[in-house]
């Protein structure tokens, strides 16, 4: 087993925190080691670098290295239809999202969009995402035999609609349950792989689906649940209307069996307080998107409420209504929304809703969100001076807390070096 040393500075939150911002691990001269793709050692170069001598040095000195990026909501079938230019949420689904949705019905395209769809995570930094397919199985399939050929931690699923949608991407109340059930059982737990029952959102599914997918939930309890909650004022008029008897929008997914923990609902912007009190108690977390939100004129997440209740948040592109692959100006846009709600988010605390906090969220912090030694070596090498305007930026100010919120505003993937997906590298531009 070959293992491998990398020098470069390191920063990461080694547990969970609420005060992220204050609690974090930086080592300015830093090393990691990682042998049979997990991280077995992180420290001071001086103490590391003499341990382990029979190595193979990676020498990232001048750049940071932090772990890889979690992106906890997003549509694979999006890709293509990225900054389409208009609309809100509802309107926005008919004119782009869903003529797009029904190309992946064929295998082979499904196929190359997942791997054009991979590419752009890993140039970005991220190495694990939650991710939407389409209503098509073999999309799903394409998509999870893509990640599996990269050892990527992926979580993902079909998507489940019947109603009020275009017919030809309709499935039914049991073509859905059986169709997922067939993917838990081809995908979940093979490799890194993780499967998520997927209902669109609850207007797009019968009560009769959400019955049959909430009795799934149940028999796979350890399976993941992705879906939107509370996006747009119009979207939750409309389910008022469609489930009257139900108390709000998030009632009709805890009736049906499907709030609970590893349930991960996306936007969560227009929330009443009996909703906050719920999902706290439930275990259920948040995927906060806010250049998603902005595009599309929904609202502004109010993150704050949410840490208050002690609901798990985690950030998330949203592409295709998110506007970029980028974890790093995604956090961007998540400062613009906390400066509109007049709630400062500080900027490691942004990085550790990419990290830690999503790793935590999912469940997964054993695995991945850090740089504990045991944890695998999922990674990405950021280099803060990537060009001329970024290395005047840098010249006289150069602490880490300084360096993430620049690159939140200044970065693309030039800033990405290189990203290791269980200690492999999945993308790199750095010549050693």
């Amino acid at each position: 087993m070959t293992t491998h040393l990398y020098l470069a500075s390191i920063l990461h939150f080694t547990q969970q925190s609420n005060h992220p911002e204050d609690d974090y691990t930086y080592i300015h001269d830093g090393s990691m080691v990682t042998r049979n793709g997990k991280i077995i050692a992180t420290g001071e170069r001086k103490n590391i670098e003499n341990q382990y001598l029979d190595v193979v040095i990676h020498d990232f000195s001048g750049q940071l290295i932090v772990p890889g990026f979690i992106d906890s909501h997003l549509h694979f079938p999006q890709t293509e239809m990225l900054a389409s230019f208009g609309e809100q949420l509802l309107d926005w689904l008919e004119k782009y999202t869903f003529p797009t949705e029904r190309k992946f019905a064929e295998p082979e395209y499904a196929a190359h969009i997942a791997d054009i769809f991979l590419r752009q995570l890993y140039r970005h930094g991220t190495t694990s995402a939650m991710v939407y397919s389409s209503v098509h199985q073999c999309a799903a399939d394409a998509l999870f035999a893509a990640a599996q050929r990269h050892n990527m931690l992926l979580i993902a699923g079909k998507v489940c609609m019947d109603r009020h949608c275009p017919t030809w991407l309709q499935d039914t109340p049991k073509k859905a349950q059986i169709e997922s059930a067939e993917l838990i059982d081809r995908w979940h737990k093979k490799d890194r792989l993780l499967y998520a029952i997927t209902p669109r959102f609850a207007p797009t599914s019968s009560p009769e689906q959400l019955h049959l997918l909430g009795e799934l939930a149940q028999q796979y309890p350890d399976v993941y649940i992705q879906t939107h909650l509370n996006e747009n004022l119009h979207e939750i008029a409309w389910v008022n209307s469609l489930f009257p008897k139900h108390n709000g929008y998030l009632d009709v997914y805890d009736k049906f069996n499907m709030l609970r923990p590893k349930a991960v609902f996306g936007h969560c912007i227009h929330m009443q307080e009996h909703e906050w009190q719920r999902m706290a108690q439930s275990g259920a977390s948040i995927a906060f998107c806010p250049t998603s939100n902005l595009f599309l004129g929904s609202g502004l997440f109010d993150l704050k409420t949410a840490e208050k209740y002690n609901i798990p948040v985690a950030l998330a592109t949203d592409v295709g209504a998110g506007t970029s692959f980028s974890m790093l100006r995604t956090l961007g846009e998540a400062y613009k929304v906390g400066q509109l709600r007049g709630d400062q988010l500080q900027p490691l605390h942004g990085l550790y809703l990419m990290t830690q906090g999503a790793a935590i969220a999912h469940g997964l912090a054993d695995s991945i969100g850090n740089l504990n030694p045991g944890t695998d070596a999922d990674f990405v090498v950021l280099n803060p001076n990537f060009d001329e305007l970024t290395t005047l930026r840098f010249e006289q100010h150069n602490d880490v807390q300084d360096i993430i919120f620049a690159l939140s505003m200044l970065a693309d993937d030039r800033a990405i070096s290189a990203t290791y997906i269980a200690g492999e590298p999945v993308y790199q531009t750095h010549t050693e």
